[in-house]
């Protein structure tokens, strides 16, 4: 210290071994140089501070000591274990398995990897290896995973039975671990929100309760590579592809396996064949080009060769998935190329040398799929919405798949309505909307295009705003309107519906009739009820409702015991009771097994059809029925619907697979024309300008007619599902724009545009309370609101509940709350009314 000023040369100190002590005194001494520089290095953290092996089981032993319990010699030779292998100079892990401890183990373990991050372990695996039952406590487990921390490496929790709270916990806190296996867990739905920032490997198979995947899921795994999720419960490609969105690192997912397979990475067997295919293909491109001078339109276009390669291996390698019926990987048929008849034989022969070099692709097996592989166009969707995926179901993705894949997205489904290309922001559109311009512009100029006075029009922006709010998620709010306490008898007996309609002029209303024969008119949006009819007689469902649109205070209601009444609303009492004034009410000639009524356009008529072959035509000024049609179909007339401009045409739709164009001035013999479904026809309806017919018969048959002649528009090509009982019934939402679609088999609402037939959404129904799925029984869109619909909904398990769902695409299901629900034991009709 006396020459503390002179020192002039660098003085360099190895601290590799070091006590902390002489590190203290030698900072002490060296903080008296004040113009002294110094730098301390150390090559690892283990060379400083760190707590060998030895240490570590003398706390465990010390700390089995301070909770009074015997030390558990399973544990001690773990770290046995790891003390030999540091003396091999092998990275030290500890395998800390489930099965072997017991509760009161868990407290001195604890003690111990509180100090793990200081230690010379490298890593610690939780595993859970037998199939008995785990008695341990949950909550101590998990606080034993956080404890560990940053050296926790695997986490296999595969067939352990945790509670619902457990896996919440688990989700909502996040781990550290690198891979986590929940495999055989029972999760519902996904809502992995907490941060695993570390991990890579996430295994969900056959977790069989699991449906969904929530909004905010997976937003705090940036480097998840690896996701598996085979044989859950999982279907909705838009929440699904949405959520695994979030996830920048993802490059392998499967729902379905290769029978060969045991993790997400591609096949090997499957590889080394595409590898041969593309190939050969390279040198079967070569040999046609330079032998014919005609193909000019392959010599700059590899792209175009590449999708029909891609083609053909979707039709040759999926042949072969089980015994059992499994979905094609590719969900679609063969793609329809405008191709001339020499280029047809040329491609012909270039399959044909591709044949061999295919053979090992049809060894490939799907194995446990979830029901999201069923849906057409599956692994399209997938490779166009996850454009950083390298695996799919055991499958490489390789260009040519993007190829084809971008190409069957924009021929089966819209990225936004009414074809936006890109999304945009809300303030940017009522920014551009005050400006008075639509922001078009050149695509290499700053220059503004030829102003188009559409794109500066009020329903330009209104399109515009409804696809950019729908496209800001893919999770809409679904708002069931049991959650109104309004809607409940004098003897606290839930209203059960069983049909309804929107109100032609008064955004606010709606009616419904139910399943005990009432008719409620209810301002659906504060749950008020405007007017309350109780059941007369005996017990009926009200299953035909149509309000008049130029005295749209009445109502027609027609019930399967075949009383048909007009009401007054102006006359109906608000209050639920048993008891109603008859005054404001018309009752008509019964028309037996009632399944539809609907009123003309000049409110001077209405039909009213049912279980038979008959149609029978009524007057709604004297009440009298004037005519009843016989012998219109082969077979019962389920719905019978007036155009909406024109009193006197009319279509009918009969389970004979017959719909049918009548004119009441032609007196109605012989139809205008015929035109036939491959199956039984549930409903028909006209759309609001009258141009089109829409059709639905029994699974999932949808297509849209010219109501001029009948030829068909559009078949919108939705799924079947092979039941004879799965009656479909789909209307127009957004005046004509789009068409909304529901079955009574299943719990989805397809949406498709009606010009195109491309899907949109598809919107999934859950019971809120329960979370069992609820299939349709009807729907409507919202006459006022784009966007926007009701969805009868129906679930018989754990009991029988029928509600009214709105459902807002522009809106998330963020916002929604939790909703109370109750249901009694009834008996359904689901192939009765539209």
């Amino acid at each position: 210290t006396k020459h503390k000023t002179q020192v002039r040369n660098p003085l360099v100190l190895s601290l590799s071994s070091v006590s902390f002590s002489l590190l203290t005194s030698l900072l002490t001494i060296l903080s008296n140089f004040p113009k002294f520089c110094f730098f301390l290095f150390w090559k690892k953290r283990e060379d400083f501070m760190s707590m060998d092996v030895s240490s570590l089981e003398h706390r465990y032993l010390a700390s089995c000591s301070k909770h009074g319990t015997l030390p558990n010699s399973t544990v001690l030779s773990w770290f046995s274990e790891a003390k030999i292998q540091k003396s091999c100079k092998e990275k030290s892990c500890i395998v800390l398995s489930l099965d072997q401890l017991k509760d009161t183990d868990i407290s001195p373990l604890i003690d111990v990897f509180l100090e793990i991050d200081s230690s010379d372990i490298n890593a610690v695996d939780i595993l859970y290896k037998t199939l008995t039952p785990c008695f341990l406590n949950e909550e101590r487990v998990i606080s034993l995973m956080h404890a560990i921390n940053h050296k926790l490496r695997v986490v296999d929790l595969c067939d352990v039975s945790l509670r619902n709270e457990t896996l919440w916990d688990l989700c909502q806190g996040g781990l550290a671990c690198h891979i986590l296996n929940l495999r055989l867990t029972n999760i519902r739905k996904l809502n992995m929100v907490g941060r695993f920032m570390r991990l890579h490997t996430l295994n969900l198979d056959f977790c069989t309760s699991l449906t969904s995947l929530h909004e905010d899921c997976f937003s705090c795994m940036p480097n998840l590579m690896s996701l598996s999720m085979c044989e859950t419960r999982i279907s909705n490609l838009w929440t699904t592809s949405a959520a695994l969105a979030k996830l920048p690192s993802l490059t392998e997912l499967r729902f379905q396996n290769c029978l060969c397979c045991k993790d997400t990475g591609p096949c090997p067997a499957l590889s080394v064949g595409i590898a041969d295919a593309t190939f050969q293909a390279s040198a079967s491109d070569e040999g046609i080009e330079n032998s014919e001078n005609n193909l000019n339109r392959y010599k700059n276009s590899s792209d175009d060769y590449e999708v029909e390669l891609s083609s053909y291996l979707q039709r040759t390698n999926f042949k072969q998935l089980s015994s059992n019926p499994l979905p094609n990987l590719y969900g679609h048929a063969k793609m329809k190329n405008e191709i001339c008849d020499s280029d047809e034989i040329l491609i012909s022969e270039r399959n044909q040398d591709l044949k061999d070099a295919s053979i090992t692709l049809k060894k490939y097996i799907s194995h446990h799929p979830s029901p999201i592989c069923f849906e057409k166009h599956y692994r399209e969707y997938m490779v166009v919405s996850l454009p950083n995926l390298e695996v799919l179901d055991n499958l490489p993705i390789r260009r040519t798949d993007r190829d084809t894949a971008k190409y069957v997205f924009s021929k089966y489904f819209e990225y936004l309505p009414y074809k936006r290309k890109q999304k945009e922001s809300v303030v940017s559109l009522l920014q551009k909307r005050e400006m008075g311009t639509s922001g078009t512009y050149y695509q290499n100029s700053s220059k503004l295009k030829h102003r188009n006075p559409y794109r500066n029009s009020q329903p330009f922006f209104s399109r515009s705003l409804g696809a950019s709010k729908l496209g800001s998620s893919a999770w809409p709010l679904l708002h069931p309107m049991s959650s109104f306490s309004h809607i409940y008898k004098d003897d606290n007996k839930r209203l059960r519906p069983r049909q309804f309609e929107y109100h032609p002029s008064n955004s606010s209303l709606m009616a419904f009739g139910t399943l005990d024969g009432e008719v409620v008119v209810m301002n659906h949006e504060n749950g008020n009820i405007a007017g309350y009819i109780p059941s007369i007689g005996a017990t009926n469902s009200v299953l035909g409702l149509c309000w008049l649109k130029k005295f749209p205070s009445k109502l027609v209601a027609g019930s399967d015991n075949g009383r048909v009444t007009l009401y007054d609303i102006n006359r109906i009492p608000p209050k639920v009771a048993d008891t109603y004034d008859n005054s404001g009410m018309a009752t008509f000639y019964d028309f037996e097994q009632l399944t539809s009524v609907h009123v003309n356009s000049a409110d001077d008529q209405f039909l009213a059809s049912g279980y038979s072959k008959n149609v029978a035509l009524y007057d709604i000024n004297t009440g009298k029925r004037l005519q009843l049609f016989t012998d219109m179909h082969r077979e019962p007339i389920n719905v019978a619907k007036f155009a909406h401009h024109s009193p006197f045409m009319f279509a009918t739709s009969s389970f004979d697979h017959d719909v049918k164009m009548w004119d009441l001035r032609q007196k109605p013999v012989h139809p205008c024309y015929t035109t036939s479904s491959s199956s039984g026809n549930v409903m028909v309806c006209f759309s609001p300008d009258d141009l089109y017919l829409l059709v639905s018969s029994v699974d999932n048959e949808v297509k849209q007619l010219l109501a001029v002649d009948g030829r068909v528009h559009i078949n919108f090509d939705i799924t079947t599902t092979g039941s004879a009982y799965n009656y479909t019934r789909s209307y127009y939402m957004n005046g004509r724009d789009y068409i909304i679609s529901g079955s009574c088999d299943e719990h989805v609402i397809r949406i498709c545009c009606a010009q195109t037939g491309r899907r949109l959404r598809d919107v999934y129904l859950e019971d809120s309370e329960t979370g069992k799925s609820m299939s349709v029984q009807s729907l409507r869109g919202d006459p006022f609101r784009d966007f926007h619909m009701s969805v009868l909904a129906v679930s018989m398990r754990p009991k029988s509940k029928w509600e009214i769902i709105k459902v807002n695409l522009l809106a998330s299901s963020s916002h929604s709350e939790e909703h109370c629900s109750y249901g009694q034991h009834i008996r359904p009709s689901y192939s009765l009314g539209g």
